[in-house]
């Protein structure tokens, strides 16, 4: 084991945040806000007697919920804004020895209890492992695994969720690329270097492929029809493990956006939009934006699938502004 891996060891199961309460209880208005903006119409979050006929006590909060019921107020984050010290040392070591930049993974939730109105939320994360030096298509670097353990008031596990992040060596990814034209109010003409790698998995490599085909699918449960993006194994409607997908139309509007212009990570064109596109089929993706200006972007904005050959191995779709119709 080299010197740098045995003093990166040393913080494996070092605590990063001790067991703190989250700002309030589990409540109504919140699950409200949250399922509304997610689309998802399951009576058993809202509706005490739905929720009971499933033999439940009463409406429960979506599983996926259990972060938010810890995060901190703005006002306390401006409070108390100093990093764990146990982190600022991890990082120092990091970054002497080259691994300067970092890249989010994948995030792994696993739940055990359900919550409901009134309960409150404790969050504890600890440093669970740091791997051996891997090599990745972004540079050489190390993975590091956080775990963050949520309890209920009663001490009951409620959920885990183990965080990944890739500290890692950027290797000089730039080189020559073709000449692209320039979208209006780009600053940018020529992208140097690669864009970021998405993490394909077994749940999501069939996007990723019809994407190379310039075909946006979206998963469908074969046993409901129920259409959900982001994919994942299961239907949250009925539970079906049997899918399918469909072709989009490739039509949809902007419900969300912002535009990017730091920090500047190659592989993008500056300024750039991203931006929330709510397909007509129902579903919901995140994309830049093509053919338009910043400052021409629009909520509501009809938009129509356009195609961004990043490189050989990566093509993803993103959206223009709709063509208009004579009339």
């Amino acid at each position: 084991m080299s010197e740098l891996l045995t003093r990166l060891r040393a913080f494996e199961g070092q605590t990063l945040t001790p067991t703190t309460w989250g700002p309030d209880a589990v409540n109504t208005p919140m699950i409200r806000h949250w399922v509304e903006t997610m689309g998802d119409t399951s009576p058993i979050y809202l509706d005490d007697a739905a929720a009971r006929a499933t033999g439940r006590d009463g409406a429960v909060a979506p599983a996926l919920m259990t972060q938010v019921w810890t995060m901190r107020t703005f006002t306390d984050k401006m409070a108390n804004n100093d990093p764990s010290p146990v982190w600022t040392d991890l990082i120092a070591t990091l970054d002497d020895a080259g691994f300067t930049s970092v890249v989010a993974t994948d995030s792994d939730f696993e739940f055990f209890v359900e919550l409901r109105p009134g309960e409150r939320v404790s969050l504890t994360e600890v440093i669970e492992s740091i791997s051996e030096e891997k090599r990745t298509g972004l540079g050489a670097g190390h993975f590091v695994t956080t775990l963050k353990t949520y309890r209920n008031g009663d001490g009951a596990v409620v959920a885990t969720q183990r965080w990944r992040t890739l500290r890692f060596r950027p290797k000089d990814t730039a080189q020559p690329e073709p000449k692209r034209e320039s979208s209006p109010g780009s600053e940018s003409t020529v992208p140097k270097g690669l864009r970021p790698r998405p993490a394909i998995n077994a749940d999501n490599a069939f996007w990723f492929e019809a994407a190379r085909e310039h075909r946006l699918v979206i998963q469908r449960c074969a046993a409901c029809g129920t259409l959900r993006h982001p994919t994942g194994p299961m239907c949250g409607r009925c539970r079906s493990l049997e899918w399918d997908t469909v072709d989009a139309s490739g039509r949809g509007t902007v419900y969300s956006f912002v535009v990017n212009h730091h920090p500047r990570i190659p592989g993008f064109e500056y300024p750039l939009v991203v931006a929330t596109i709510e397909l007509e089929e129902g579903t919901r993706l995140i994309a830049n934006m093509t053919g338009v200006e910043p400052h021409e972007v629009e909520i509501g904005m009809a938009v129509e699938l356009d195609w961004i050959d990043a490189d050989p191995e990566l093509t993803l779709p993103a959206f223009r502004p709709a063509a208009r119709k004579d009339s």
